[in-house]
């Protein structure tokens, strides 16, 4: 049951994904044929054909369009995903959000509309992982 439904999905980015790392600006419209993983900043709109990450720290300004997402970063602009978007707490939308099915953590902030494209409930839940105060 490595692919289960339920299995979250970046723990299913692919082997070989295009990476827009911390620190860098890609500015102008995007076409991704596979996975994507920003930890920068992107102005402009794109098209991922597979699993869009937004990491915590990465922004994105502009339209979204992607087959699955799971964002952890600022958006400023409206998303559309195929299947599955899920935010994490640290996710700050500004704009409108549209996918099949939506998960949201607590602590995500959306000022902006939402619409689950298959009829179902915005799924709410607290993030588990990660979440161990840091040792100082």
């Amino acid at each position: 049951m490595a692919d289960s439904p339920r299995r979250r999905l970046a723990d299913r980015v692919s082997s070989s994904p295009t990476f827009i790392g911390s620190g860098s600006r890609f500015t102008g419209d995007l076409e991704c044929n596979s996975d994507l993983v920003v930890g920068g900043e992107v102005v402009g709109d794109g098209e991922v054909r597979g699993a869009l990450t937004l990491s915590d720290g990465g922004h994105w300004e502009g339209e979204i369009r992607a087959g699955n997402a799971v964002i952890a970063g600022n958006v400023e602009g409206s998303v559309t995903v195929a299947e599955k978007l899920e935010l994490r707490a640290t996710a700050r939308i500004k704009g409108s959000l549209k996918a099949r099915t939506i998960a949201v953590a607590k602590g995500a902030i959306i000022e902006g509309d939402m619409a689950v494209t298959s009829g179902k409930e915005v799924v709410h839940f607290e993030e588990k992982r990660g979440s161990e105060p840091k040792a100082k």
